[in-house]
């Protein structure tokens, strides 16, 4: 496998942030967000990166200017997202649509792509230089919701990085804007795909009713101290191909062998992760995981709708039954709570979020995954052809380190793709992680 250099240092000179406003007078009007958007496991802005090689067809043209014009074309479209969030009663969240525009920032790095090896994936070097973060600007009400950093490269190349407030979208809403940006910079004249607001999609009931148990945003005391601690954290990155997964399933029970990669290696890893962090045995223990349900509703959600359309399902046991009982358990759990979501849990979901006042989801002794491995980052083109490496810019995301771990697709050098999982723990349970796995994902390939 070939190494990332991430030990690599380099300037990076900013031009002075600017704001990019629609090219053409917009609505100035208030839109709410759903009653899914404003809870508060959402209200947090969320890094992504672009790696983009130097393409000859396009010499000539600058991707500072270029991205630049087409991101003031595509926000005439996509308008909210150059307006700020504001708070209204009962902490419902609101855009106000003022036109003021997103963050863009200008700048050019003395490095190569080469220099940064042929693997590339996070944690990425001088990753704070590669989107500055505007002093002010990263609050989630009356701030900007987009902040954009477009650096270009020695080699020609140049890296895009983009900082989401995930309350008014998410990974795949915002696939959709940068694909839009992408087909502007090439030359159409509006987006293929036409962004579609209709947040009431999502909203509660009148009134409200919970039909649904929701594990997930249980109100669970941290009686003993299990929220994972923030000093003395050590994170890694594991990678998982077709020869790790493979060796998986040789553990799955023949009635759940059709299983998917995602709920095996969210058992696995949820399994392994517990074993690390030592609760007592009868303490319960949470899986939680992103399950997109925008086709779940019927009818479903409209292309081109872009706000947070998943749920956040949760299968609960207790440590002794996770840790000691073979993988085939923590796998039917998640398969089960996986199943779980459908219009009606949707509804229900959205009715308990109102009337407990959009509470965050449950983090004492849980473990959250989101898998980006299919959110398309990596079709993301600005006329420089596909990125060498697109998706999350960093390991954990959300408010509190070392809950939520992101599953992002990688090519692991040359040879194969897979899914680089990142995970974060206290320094000593980290140790126990690694021995867990007993070499099954031989590659480490970072260590904070």
């Amino acid at each position: 496998m070939a190494p990332q250099a991430t030990s690599l240092v380099f300037i990076v000179r900013r031009c002075k942030p600017e704001l990019v406003v629609p090219a053409k007078p917009t609505p100035h009007e208030f839109k709410q967000l759903s009653d899914i958007d404003d809870q508060e496991g959402l209200r947090f802005q969320i890094p992504f990166v672009q790696f983009y090689k130097y393409d000859p067809s396009m010499k000539g043209r600058d991707p500072v200017r270029v991205i630049r014009e087409a991101l003031a074309q595509t926000l005439v479209f996509y308008y909210p997202f150059a307006g700020r969030l504001r708070e209204g009663p009962g902490r419902k969240l609101v855009v106000e649509c003022t036109g003021e525009g997103i963050i863009f920032i200008e700048a050019d790095a003395d490095v190569t792509l080469e220099q940064f090896g042929d693997t590339l994936q996070p944690p990425f070097p001088c990753w704070e230089k590669l989107l500055f973060e505007v002093p002010g600007s990263r609050g989630i009400l009356n701030c900007p919701l987009l902040h954009i950093q477009v650096t270009r490269l020695k080699c020609g190349g140049f890296i895009f990085a983009i900082g989401l407030n995930h309350a008014i979208s998410d990974g795949i809403g915002l696939v959709q804007f940068m694909m839009a940006v992408g087909e502007v910079v090439r030359g159409a004249s509006s987006p293929s795909i036409l962004p579609v607001w209709q947040r009431h999609l999502l909203d509660a009931r009148d009134p409200p009713r919970v039909t649904n148990a929701h594990p997930e945003y249980d109100e669970v005391a941290d009686t003993k101290g299990t929220i994972i601690p923030v000093d003395d954290m050590s994170q890694r990155f594991f990678f998982f191909g077709p020869t790790e997964i493979s060796t998986l399933r040789k553990f799955v029970p023949h009635h759940l062998s059709q299983c998917s990669t995602f709920e095996l290696l969210t058992a696995y890893l949820w399994r392994c992760r517990t074993i690390a962090i030592q609760p007592e045995p009868d303490e319960e223990v949470r899986i939680i995981f992103a399950v997109n349900a925008s086709t779940k509703l019927n009818p479903p959600l409209p292309t081109g709708y872009y706000g947070n359309s998943f749920a956040l399902p949760a299968a609960v046991t207790t440590a002794e039954k996770l840790c000691k009982k073979p993988l085939g358990y923590a796998l039917e759990l998640v398969k089960k709570a996986k199943n779980k979501v459908n219009e009606e849990y949707m509804r229900s979901l959205a009715d308990m979020l109102v009337i407990r006042g959009r509470p965050h989801f449950t983090v004492v002794r849980a473990f959250a995954v989101s898998d980006l491995t299919r959110a398309g980052f990596k079709k993301v083109d600005f006329g420089w052809g596909k990125p060498v490496y697109g998706g999350p810019a960093k390991g954990g995301a959300g408010t509190i380190p070392g809950v939520i771990c992101t599953f992002i697709p990688v090519k692991n050098g040359m040879v194969k793709d897979g899914i680089l999982v990142p995970m974060c723990l206290p320094a000593p349970a980290m140790e126990i992680f690694v021995k867990e796995l007993g070499g099954l994902s031989k590659f480490v390939v970072s260590s904070l």
